[in-house]
């Protein structure tokens, strides 16, 4: 493809991803089905109509066995079963493959809202109504909307995912083709709808090195980091015994006991609703006294899940710990969930909403 938008008309946008040859095959099987049995009643109806229209004289009276009625009972009902299902499971198989995380990804953060894309890349460049991506490597958007429903849809690698306000989505796609492609958003968002569009750039992963130096922007880890100290969350959720929060080190991907008993995930989610509403899901052994913080925005959120998941005890981090270790070695590594500090009675000590992680009000 050339390095500008495609020009010239095509029955389908180029396949610039991996899996893209998947869904048009898939696209063109259930379009040329749809041809053919058009066509296949509309001449059975033609047929019908001719020769059996009222002047013609014939036999209208035909003895039907039951046994002839019972394989043309079963000759039009297990064919069209057989497609549909054959369909189906193609379907399902390459939605399964599309929202399974692949290994090893570029981790880029995106947030929507009227009426734009805000793209924030791991080593500190950020963008707006632009991606830039390089070939040869699985790429994860992890995005959210500030406003109302949006939907990240990129034609060229038969890709699109609703961009939902106050839940994380995600998305990714593996470039093979550099080039310039169509960003669209695919969900009526309001009166701009149709202005909120963008380009995706694939390059080699040699000019994407270079384009991401030639910016000097502070990592989102690090941005991350410095929100983190400015919210003050390390007061309640440091180290120390004294803390009113749970730790963070090594809870981001484990499993959290809540005061209900109910155990859940600290995943993205997690961490968010911990912020926006901390009195939903409190850690067993702590308290709920951490206020929302409405204050932070869907953008300084993610920057605080980059630098949690940027730190050596944070999921990133353990994950490459574990490839580096023998496999007999992995079961010993796996986290048990977050138990509140306790006294010397043993009962659990006062704290902060665990959920609010990643953000706890100034002492």
């Amino acid at each position: 493809m050339e390095s500008g938008y495609q020009s010239e008309f095509t029955f389908s946008p180029p396949q610039a991803a991996s899996g893209s040859a998947e869904v048009d095959w898939l696209y063109y099987s259930l379009v040329g089905m749809t041809f053919f049995f058009t066509f296949l009643i509309c001449v059975l109806i033609l047929t019908f109509m001719v020769r059996y229209r009222s002047t013609t004289r014939i036999n209208r009276r035909v003895n039907v066995t039951h046994t002839r009625l019972l394989m043309i009972e079963i000759g039009w009902m297990l064919p069209p079963l057989a497609i549909v299902m054959g369909s189906f499971f193609w379907g399902a198989t390459i939605y399964f493959n599309q929202r399974q995380e692949p290994p090893d990804p570029l981790h880029i953060y995106v947030v929507g809202k009227q009426w734009m894309w805000k793209v924030q890349h791991e080593g500190g460049r950020r963008e707006i109504n632009s991606l830039h991506v390089p070939t040869g490597r699985p790429v994860l958007l992890t995005m959210i909307s500030e406003d109302v429903i949006h939907s990240f849809y990129i034609p060229a690698f038969r890709t699109k995912m609703d961009v939902l306000p106050g839940r994380f989505t995600m998305q990714w796609f593996e470039p093979t083709q550099t080039g310039t492609y169509h960003l669209f958003c695919a969900e009526y968002c309001g009166t701009d709808h149709s202005q909120m569009i963008g380009s995706v750039v694939v390059q080699t992963p040699e000019q994407y090195a270079r384009w991401l130096q030639s910016d000097e922007e502070e990592p989102a880890a690090s941005r991350g980091r410095r929100l983190f100290q400015q919210y003050r969350c390390n007061d309640c959720h440091g180290p120390g015994e004294d803390r009113r929060g749970p730790r963070l080190e090594n809870l981001l991907g484990s499993q959290v006991v809540l005061t209900d008993g109910r155990m859940v995930t600290a995943d993205l989610q997690y961490f968010r609703n911990s912020i926006r509403s901390p009195d939903d899901q409190v850690v067993a052994g702590y308290q709920a006294v951490m206020p929302p913080f409405p204050q932070i925005s869907e953008e300084e959120i993610l920057l605080i899940m980059a630098y949690l998941e940027s730190e050596p005890t944070g999921l990133r981090g353990r994950r490459a710990a574990q490839e580096e270790q023998p496999k007999e070695g992995r079961q010993q590594d796996r986290q048990a969930p977050e138990q509140p500090p306790t006294n010397q009675n043993g009962e659990g000590q006062n704290g902060g909403n665990q959920q609010q992680q990643a953000n706890q009000p100034p002492e």
